[in-house]
């Protein structure tokens, strides 16, 4: 018996890499679940599990520090965990081809805020950006960062502030995620050129990226750590939130919730609602209020 990480899961296969250092070809053997998590992915990428080598079958799942989920695409109304025992996540968006919806990060960082995960925004492809374009993004960045969300605006394809995010990433295990055609694969291989990850281009007619990679995989970095890289996510539909915990997930809402007439208020109608005159104010951004609302309002939209 060996124990180790897992690297690579294709929903019946796992690569693992043990502690020793060797890579591992794996299955699970009948309805391995684990308690508590209804999932379409039983073992997940960054899960510590013990392997019979000799068999390669993966024989138990050690507890998770953490993991970050969303509902899955298919009609079970289950759940898919993205990765599992990660320190943080950097989201990727884009302003144009494509051009990533404020509601979809607002989704991921519920989630991620939910499951206790640290999450930077990098927004890339500044290189494609006009003046009016790059003033959106520093607001964009600035919102963000003022919630709590470190933010880096990159170009990839440019090398523009890469050694911020080398930097950020050492000694660490992240999640890198995001819709199709951000540039996720793009920025691991420049990362590590050694992966030679494959890339695609963006339609100039759809302005949306195609799902290059197909299946989650951990990485290593040559400064030490490793990122997960993810398919592109084209809905982000959050599960198991109750509706009057959703506000705990935005933190600018909850830190301003202590000011609200009714201990549980709803922030949408109630009178004397703190939250609501801090979006009138412009102390708390109307985009965010937008996504609360929609969340609240059990909405799930799909994203390209």
């Amino acid at each position: 018996m060996r124990e180790g990480t897992v690297i690579k899961s294709t929903g019946s296969r796992y690569r693992v890499l043990d502690d020793a250092g060797t890579v591992h070809d794996c299955t699970i053997k009948g309805r391995f679940r684990t308690r508590g998590i209804r999932t379409t992915n039983p073992v997940a990428v960054g899960d510590r599990v013990t392997i019979d080598e000799h068999d390669g079958v993966i024989c138990a799942l050690t507890p998770r520090l953490n993991y970050i989920i969303r509902r899955a695409s298919n009609l079970s109304k289950e759940s898919q965990i993205i990765a599992a025992n990660i320190d943080q996540a950097f989201l990727m968006v884009t302003l144009k081809m494509p051009s990533t919806p404020v509601e979809f990060i607002d989704r991921f960082l519920a989630s991620a805020e939910a499951y206790r995960i640290p999450v930077s925004l990098v927004i890339n492809k500044s290189d494609l950006y006009g003046a009016e374009e790059m003033e959106m993004a520093l607001r964009v960045k600035g919102v963000y960062e003022k919630v709590g969300y470190p933010g880096y605006i990159i170009s990839v394809t440019e090398g523009i502030n890469i050694d911020q995010i080398k930097e950020a990433l050492k000694g660490k295990v992240t999640l890198i995620s995001g819709n199709s055609g951000v540039g996720k694969s793009s920025l691991l291989n420049r990362l590590n050129p050694s992966l030679s990850l494959r890339t695609d281009d963006i339609s100039e007619f759809h302005e949306q990226g195609k799902h290059v990679t197909t299946f989650p995989e951990m990485h290593p970095l040559p400064g030490g750590g490793y990122v997960i890289d993810t398919p592109g996510i084209r809905g982000f539909g959050v599960i198991d939130f109750d509706r009057n915990e959703i506000y705990h997930f935005f933190p600018e809402i909850f830190r301003q919730s202590s000011g609200c007439r009714f201990y549980n208020c709803r922030h949408l109608s109630e009178p004397d609602c703190a939250v609501r005159s801090a979006v009138t104010s412009g102390e708390i951004e109307q985009w965010r209020y937008k996504s609360y609302v929609s969340m609240m309002l059990g909405e799930n939209p799909k994203y390209r």
